[in-house]
């Protein structure tokens, strides 16, 4: 689903304030499978703005044994990778890039050609946002890299870190102590990368929303019940509520009466409807702030 306002507001990065969403449900697909073109075309960003990319369990957590990519399937795979092609800039938090392992941001042949069919470089930009500067430079996801990254932090970052990191990366300055995300966007697109996407981690949500700078959520919701303990897409200081409209169609799962807790305390749920009227396709639920006077509204059945 995407949630809409009908706001003509921006903020200086050129953002629609999300604080201002009174929202209306606008563009949903018909449920059908959604080939490549389709769901191009459905995720498909036309202005400026920060998309952000989670997936959670039925129960909202961001991870399974550690890690996201236990929540993770092949629909979800295929949204992930079709949201890297679309973007100019993929934007992650120096935590996550450690603790996932990040590797090179690298398409393959077909996504690189219709980049350069639609006027993008083959590869979007890595930026990492990171006030320590506590990262390896051997990394893959710099030594590796096919497109120089930037790494955001601030002026009191160690300068030793700093220079080691020169050389495989370009290290800007965005704040004097703490890293300044509104600037950072304007400066980020001065550079061309008008179109970003956050992959996390939930530190970093936290601070994009308090901050009032996201524009779009793609949520995979995964069949699962993970119970107490791991995380949430955002962590920091509580922030204001979005206001959700009255005509939500929310991802629906059911779990079977055969469904059993796994050794870990997991229970897995068969999910017996599409996760979202949206698309069988990928289940997915899509939340963003809208085009103002541009509103597709459709009631939900």
């Amino acid at each position: 689903m995407r949630l809409s306002a009908p706001y003509p507001g921006t903020d200086p990065t050129g953002h629609w304030s999300g604080r201002r969403m009174s929202a209306a449900l606008v563009r949903l697909s018909s449920g059908e499978p959604l080939d490549d073109a389709a769901l191009t075309d459905l995720y498909a960003m036309d202005e400026p703005g920060v998309r952000v990319n989670f997936v959670t369990s039925a129960d909202g957590a961001v991870e399974l044994d550690g890690f996201s990519a236990g929540l993770s399937g092949g629909s979800d795979k295929r949204v992930f990778a079709l949201l890297r092609m679309l973007c100019d800039g993929l934007l992650v938090g120096a935590g996550t890039l450690r603790h996932e392992g990040y590797n090179a941001l690298r398409l393959d042949e077909k996504r690189r050609a219709w980049r350069r069919e639609h006027g993008l470089p083959d590869y979007p930009t890595l930026v990492v946002v990171s006030g320590a500067l506590d990262l390896n430079p051997a990394q893959a996801a710099f030594a590796d890299a096919p497109v120089r990254p930037i790494v955001l932090t601030h002026g009191r970052a160690p300068a030793d870190r700093r220079a080691a990191l020169e050389p495989v990366a370009e290290v800007l300055t965005v704040g004097a102590d703490a890293v300044d995300l509104t600037d950072a966007l304007v400066r980020l697109r001065e550079r061309g990368l008008r179109h970003l996407l956050c992959e996390g981690g939930p530190h970093l949500l936290g601070t994009l929303t308090a901050a009032d700078l996201v524009d779009e959520v793609c949520l995979t919701v995964s069949p699962l019940l993970t119970g107490p303990g791991a995380g949430r897409i955002t962590a920091g200081p509580p922030t204001l509520p979005v206001l959700w409209p009255s005509t939500t169609h929310c991802s629906r799962t059911t779990p079977s009466s055969s469904a059993t807790p796994a050794p870990n305390g997991t229970l897995f749920a068969s999910p017996t409807a599409p996760f979202s009227r949206r698309s069988r396709a990928n289940g997915r639920a899509l939340i963003s702030k809208p085009r103002p006077f541009a509103l597709d509204r459709r009631e939900n059945p």
